[in-house]
């Protein structure tokens, strides 16, 4: 339910990370930008309100983790961040594209998975467990952004989370009103949107997939994630997920866990969205070079998301959305490896945009 919605959303709102990067820096176009960061605020907010009631035990989950693999965060969403440029969008984008029949998304999602589980326990496991998450730092308590200011200034963390959650939703309003001339009703739904999907994914995966004591182990469960943690929304380890699920399909132990079923529902949701709005369209590759582009830009999404701990919607929305410091500087280096590789490609934009131009004139 939650992946259809999602899809459906994204869809129909053009929500996307990697739109709202380029949209920027290209056009100085501000409308999913906004949509963006209004998703970050609402889920901040949602997610606080469900974390003060106690509704699910955050501490559990990978965002608010002691272990603070710092160069993994940043190497990994540099990475990442300029694939999903050469790739032409990220795993949701591609979800929602692919489920609108553009078969150059579906191609990126079939290599994003096969990367993704060559970097979870494949050949480029090495480089990443041995090389890359072996340089950390201890935070000696939850990474979150409230906790980190509570210790610095001996405050509550419960009172800092909920500070940080508010001063960051009143910084997006603010923006939202100095905007909102260019701003449409498309970007305020799919922002506040996408927000409440990733608290829904927590109150579902921490609070109705949550057993106190599991009848075999005796210990605290959380049931159908794949981390046996509480999971929001992310979709690069889900995507190598769902490759296990279909080529071991009679191995038991294998099975369509929270994450894979949320993508499976984005594809279809996205489908059903396009298939009532007259959207659906089949589309595939011009030129080698597009192939290459966007293989490479997969490729990179596969090993910078699972290194990353994050996609750009595990990072940049539901990461920073759980106030998570790791988060935040994945976000920042999914940005600027988005910046680095629309800047590169800005002169080869402007060389074929000039003998349409000289026609013209």
């Amino acid at each position: 339910m939650l992946g259809l919605a999602l899809g459906a959303v994204g869809q129909a709102t053009r929500f996307c990370v990697r739109g709202a990067i380029a949209d920027w820096v290209q056009l100085r176009s501000p409308g999913r930008f906004v949509s963006w960061m209004l998703a970050v605020a609402v889920g901040a907010l949602a997610l606080q309100a469900l974390i003060s009631a106690g509704s699910f035990d955050a501490t559990r989950t990978i965002a608010w983790g002691e272990r603070f693999p710092w160069v993994s965060y940043l190497v990994g969403g540099l990475l990442f961040g300029y694939g999903m440029i050469l790739a032409g969008g990220c795993p949701q984008r591609c979800l929602v594209k692919a489920g609108s029949g553009n078969l150059k998304a579906l191609a990126t999602l079939v290599i994003v998975a096969v990367v993704s589980l060559m970097t979870l326990r494949g050949a480029f496991a090495p480089i990443r467990a041995n090389g890359l998450d072996a340089v950390a730092a201890s935070l000696g308590g939850s990474q979150d952004l409230g906790a980190v200011l509570g210790r610095a200034l001996a405050s509550s963390a419960g009172t800092m989370r909920w500070i940080v959650a508010l001063l960051v939703a009143a910084a997006v309003l603010a923006l939202a009103w100095r905007v909102r001339a260019q701003l449409k009703p498309a970007h305020w739904f799919g922002g506040v949107a996408v927000g409440l999907l990733v608290a829904a994914a927590f109150w579902l995966t921490g609070t109705i997939g949550f057993l106190p004591e599991h009848p075999e182990t005796l210990e605290p469960a959380w049931l159908g994630t794949q981390s046996k943690r509480p999971e929001g929304l992310s979709f690069s380890a889900p995507l190598g997920h769902a490759l296990d699920l279909l080529t071991l399909w009679t191995d038991r132990n294998t099975v369509a866990t929270f994450g894979v079923t949320v993508a499976l529902g984005v594809l279809l949701g996205a489908f059903v969205s396009a298939k009532l709005r007259g959207d659906f369209k089949l589309e595939s590759f011009q030129t080698p070079r597009e192939l290459g582009a966007h293989t490479a830009g997969a490729a990179l999404m596969g090993f910078g998301g699972i290194t990353a701990l994050g996609c750009s919607l595990g990072n940049g929305v539901t990461g920073l959305a759980m106030l998570s410091s790791g988060a935040l500087l994945a976000t920042a280096g999914i940005t600027a490896g988005a910046w680095l590789a629309l800047l590169r490609q800005a002169p080869r934009v402007a060389a074929s945009a000039l003998p349409a131009s000289r026609a013209a004139g």
